[in-house]
């Protein structure tokens, strides 16, 4: 019985420790996201040369997307989480820094550590999110990810705020990045050792692995698939949802900035209810739901010619996105062999959606108007509801291959 209950105690520490290094990201980013009118102006630039300085962002995410699988499996996640976190709070500083000299060029540099230090770790806390489900055996990996949106709400409060009070864009990002240094130091000696790391010990004992490798599973395409629908849904709504209600529904400015914390009150409650309704039902009961009630939101925004009609119709989007990414990163731990390897191209799917998804929308927006365009986020959704069951568990596979048989 006394061994039992330093292991449940270390994991609820680690769990926890978890949540924190998804809260903390999204304080970060919410933090100079709502600073940029301010930032823009520091900088003296335009907005496409704001678009271009807010490149670096994704060019960082990218690059440390596609090192992350590889980087876990050579370090294990603790490491790579603590140098993830390093990098973001070098990145933040770097920005702050930058807004104060005025310098683009550093801020966009600041942006890219910001960006690799996310995008490094983001595989290594899915990891061991899968991980602590497992030792709990109940999900709550979603609910990791509604602290991360939970932290931008958060961040986006702080940012109004001093905003409102006129404080400096650049005393609040050098202030953050500061303020997270402690939990960050804190919460990381909760994650054990490790973690992550590749065996090869036991490769070469199996080299007749079962499972094909990560590119030629066909389920695991499809859980790629999936997430980049659900990706491209909520990066839509992240970069076009305010000026949709503008231009397509007639809303002022300000009322359409307002209609975006609908969107996210929707994306923070499925989050943190997701892992009640997956252990409930099933993981692909929820994604075919959650996609339907996205179909159903952007439908009537597309649709349907009516302010409020589309103000609570941003609340089902939410909703309907907001299981996309840490439901996939689940399913495709569940593959097989290699877990970080597989999470790492799920989630570079969903960054792919997160890259492209802007500029198309924007083309096609200027051509025959945003309600259109969101014509293809529609179309993902109803993609990512028809190959729902690429999702399902292993031994939910099984159990239907069986009953099949039997019948």
């Amino acid at each position: 019985m006394s061994a039992v209950i330093p292991n449940r105690k270390a994991t609820q520490l680690r769990t926890w420790a978890l949540f924190a290094f998804f809260f903390l990201p999204g304080l970060v980013m919410a933090s100079w996201a709502t600073r940029t009118p301010a930032i823009r102006d520091t900088l003296s630039v335009s907005t496409a040369g704001m678009g271009i300085v807010l490149f670096g962002l994704s060019v960082g995410s990218m690059s440390g997307i596609l090192c992350s699988g590889w980087l876990v499996k050579r370090f294990g996640t603790r490491n790579i989480i603590r140098s993830g976190m390093t990098l973001m709070v070098t990145g933040m500083l770097v920005m702050g820094v930058a807004l104060f000299l005025s310098s683009p060029v550093l801020f966009a540099l600041g942006l890219a550590i910001l960006g690799a230090g996310l995008g490094s770790s983001e595989v290594a806390m899915n990891v061991e999110g899968a991980i602590v489900e497992g030792l709990l055996k109940k999900t709550v990996l979603p609910m990791m990810h509604g602290f991360y949106s939970l932290g931008t709400l958060v961040g986006a409060g702080i940012g109004m705020s001093l905003t409102a009070f006129n404080f400096s864009a650049y005393g609040h990002l050098l202030v953050i990045g500061l303020l997270v240094i402690t939990p960050i130091v804190i919460a990381i000696t909760a994650i054990p050792h490790g973690v992550g790391k590749s065996d090869k010990g036991a490769d070469a004992e199996n080299p007749h692995e079962p499972h094909p490798p990560f590119y030629k599973d066909l389920q695991l395409i499809l859980i790629g698939t999936i997430v980049l629908a659900m990706a491209f849904a909520e990066g839509s709504a992240n970069d076009w949802l305010p000026l949709l209600m503008v231009d397509g529904h007639g809303f002022n400015p300000t009322s359409g900035s307002m209609i975006y914390v609908g969107f996210t009150l929707g994306m923070t409650v499925g989050r943190f209810t997701g892992g009640w309704f997956i252990d409930r039902y099933s993981r692909v009961t929820v994604v075919r739901a959650c996609a339907l009630m996205g179909i159903l939101g952007i439908g009537l925004i597309i649709f349907v010619d009516n302010a409020f009609v589309a103000g609570i119709s941003v609340i089902l989007w939410g909703l309907g996105t907001s299981l996309g990414f840490p439901l996939t990163i689940s399913a495709a731990g569940d593959t097989g062999p290699d877990p970080a390897t597989r999470v790492s191209v799920v989630a570079a799917s969903g960054y792919i959606a997160f890259l492209v998804g802007p500029p198309l929308l924007g083309f096609l927006g200027e051509h025959y108007g945003l309600r259109l365009a969101m014509l293809v986020v529609l179309s993902l959704m109803v993609v990512a509801a028809l190959i729902a069951k690429a999702v399902a568990k292993p031994t939910d596979l099984v159990t239907d291959s069986l009953e099949g048989r039997v019948r």
